[in-house]
């Protein structure tokens, strides 16, 4: 079983092609890979397996490390993007993939950056049923906003601005958000604060993750959270990992760009093979 390693801004994936698995990604399958000590250590897995529909170059699944699906990893659809054009599966500059959240366009800007067209965000979602059209609420005491960019997000602008936000237990706070009532899908749940005009810093609590380096939809929660407080755009995201550029329209519509890097690439031992076969 052949996998590469991919991190973007330290958000890191394995990254697999269905068709040369020996068999398919169980949650506990996914679950023991991604173990930092009895596996090969990440934070999810990238499956890639030929477009099921004409016009897309490759479908992509999305596994947390506790072994849920997601619908959608803005770094991770970037290393997946990044992997397809190096891997030849492409060698365009501009195509669409599939994925559970629907369709992604990428357009390849260099050897290591890409800008995903991520479509149009929502303020209403099924994720957040009882929520108002401007999609605000009060979770734990605090405001929030939340947007649907394919996965569910709860942004929360902390007032306080930088040493507050550094201060905040994420790990301590972030489960009850997560696991609230008010989200049924549970939500990932990001923090964020203005540092200058454009650029705002955010920290990260993701769903079936925890607290990370990073999260491509979660700077994007962040970012269209800014905007529809007024802020400008395109938004400079500072995250733990590096930092990523959102450009938000007056209608939601949403571009990610960032760079993504290969770690290195391996095959699993017999061993590993034979306990997750076990599973």
């Amino acid at each position: 079983m052949r996998f590469e390693k991919w991190q973007a801004l330290g958000n890191d994936y394995l990254v697999v092609e269905r068709d040369r698995l020996p068999f398919p990604l169980t949650p506990a399958r996914v679950e023991r890979l991604c173990h930092r000590h009895l596996g090969l250590g990440s934070d999810g897995i990238l499956e890639l397996a030929p477009a099921d529909e004409p016009g897309f170059v490759a479908r992509l699944r999305i596994f947390n490390p506790d072994g849920s699906e997601a619908e959608l990893s803005g770094n991770g659809a970037r290393e997946a993007i990044m992997y397809l054009r190096r891997s030849g599966w492409t060698d365009q500059t501009q195509f669409s993939i599939q994925t559970v959240a629907g369709e992604i366009r990428p357009t390849i800007t260099s050897d290591t950056t890409c800008t995903v067209d991520m479509g149009r965000a929502r303020l209403q979602s099924a994720d957040y049923p009882d929520g108002p059209p401007d999609g605000r609420g009060v979770v734990g005491g605090l405001r929030f906003q939340h947007v649907q960019v394919g996965n569910p997000q709860c942004a929360i602008h902390v007032p306080g601005g930088v040493e507050e936000l550094e201060a905040l237990d994420l790990p301590a706070i972030g489960p009850a958000i997560q696991h609230s009532p008010l989200f049924p899908n549970r939500t990932n749940v990001s923090f964020f604060c203005e540092l200058e005009p454009g650029v705002v810093r955010a920290r990260i609590f993701e769903r079936g993750v925890g607290e990370t380096m990073s999260s491509g939809t979660g700077a994007t929660g962040a970012a269209i959270a800014y905007v529809l407080r007024g802020g400008e755009s395109p938004v400079r995201v500072v995250l733990d990992g590096g930092e990523l550029t959102v450009d938000v329209d007056e209608a939601l519509h949403v571009d990610l760009s960032g760079w993504a890097v290969p770690v290195f690439a391996g095959e699993v031992s017999p061993e590993l093979i034979a306990a997750l076969e076990a599973l």
